[in-house]
This record gives C-alpha cells, structure tokens and sequence, in this order.
C-alpha cells in the first residue's frame, strides 16, 4: 500500500488543500474520497475507510475542503467546495489516467460532490458513492436537499445507516427509489456515524463499494 501526500490548487482565490492518495500496484479503480461538516480528511473513520477500500483494489483520493484546511468552524459555501470538488476529480484523472474513475463523499462531502456532478454531466466521473446522505437537519424532515439529485446522469450508490438521523429511512427510501440509476443498501442499526453497538461496519461499506463498483 503507497500513501502519497498531495496539495490540491483549488483556485487563486481560494488557494491549495492537501490531499492524500492511497493506492496500490493491484488498483483497479480511483475514487475521490469527501469529508463531513465536521471533521477534516483525517478523520480515522475516513483514513480507515481509505486502507480498506484500497485492499479491495480501489484507490482513493482524500482532500481537505478549504474550511478544515484553513481551520474555519463553518463549512464552505457551495460554490467554494464545488470548486474542490472539481480539482479533487482533475487530481484524481491526472494520477490514474488509465482506471475507472469514481466520486464519493461523507455527509456533507456527499452532498457537494454532488451538487457538482449535477451540474457538470461532460464529468468523467463513472458513478457517487454517498457514505451516508444527509437528506435533512437532524429532526427535521424533508427531501429538499435530494432535488438535485434527479440531475445526476450516473449510477449513485447509498450507503445508509437505518437509523441515521440525518436520513429518516422512509425519506431516503423514497428519495432513491424515484432516481433512475440509484442503489439503496441499508445498513442496518447504524446511525449517521455507522456507529451500531459494537459492530465494526467499516469493512462491510468497503465491500459493499467494491460489490457495486464491479457490477456497473
């Protein structure tokens, strides 16, 4: 397994973000890897989610948005983490020119790196992993937050815990099942940090990744 530290330039207004790419002489596929509102790239949910993904022959690359990197408490405006969305991609594209290219996000990462793709459909992105949707503020729920979702051209792939208070299951449930191209996999008792008792859900969301990857 090779960890290579990177820096994204985002934009001049905006600067650069670091980043990290995980991969491995058996990688098939290259996947942008997103973090939540709460915590930066190096979070150890992300870090362990990124060895495992790459045992199962899929590299990923992890980056900073422009908040965590310059220890800002709010999240970036749309437009500026679609921007690191964007460079995050082009990294990615650059660095393995020849695999599968796949986008996929934590919360928060999620939903902007898919805002941006449904705008941007020219993307060479193959299909968006979201490591729990946040379909609405915890006890407050609504679907609005999905619209956009109805843009996006590409397979989606939902990981959702069936107890994330992010997500009611009945809200999700329904919000996939009006998207053309979208898998819904329950993860059961989990709730939106996959926290399920003493389970260790890591691995199963590693291979639920891989499963949904190689039959596109």
């Amino acid at each position: 397994m090779e960890s290579k530290s990177l820096k994204l330039k985002v934009s001049p207004a905006i600067g650069s973000v670091s980043a990290e790419c995980i991969s491995t002489s058996k990688s098939k596929y290259i996947m942008t890897l997103a973090h939540g509102a709460g915590a930066g790239m190096n979070h150890s949910f992300l870090t362990r989610l990124s060895d495992l993904l790459s045992e199962e022959g899929i590299a990923t690359l992890r980056f900073n948005f422009p908040f965590t990197e310059n220890k800002k408490g709010r999240p970036d405006l749309p437009a500026v983490a679609h921007q690191t969305v964007e460079a995050a991609i082009s990294k990615a594209k650059e660095l393995f020119p020849s695999l599968p290219l796949f986008a996929s996000g934590k919360s928060f990462g999620g939903r902007m790196t898919s805002q941006y793709l449904s705008s941007h459909p020219e993307s060479p992105v193959k299909g968006i992993v979201f490591y729990g949707f946040p379909l609405h503020p915890p006890g407050k729920p609504s679907v609005e937050r999905g619209e956009h979702l109805k843009a996006i051209k590409i397979p989606m792939l939902f990981l959702q815990g069936t107890r994330d208070q992010f997500a009611e299951w009945n809200l999700i449930e329904s919000t996939s099942s009006s998207l053309d191209k979208a898998t819904l996999v329950p993860i059961e008792g989990a709730n939106h940090a996959y926290k399920a008792g003493k389970k260790d859900l890591l691995p199963e969301l590693a291979t639920a990744t891989l499963k949904w990857i190689s039959n596109l």
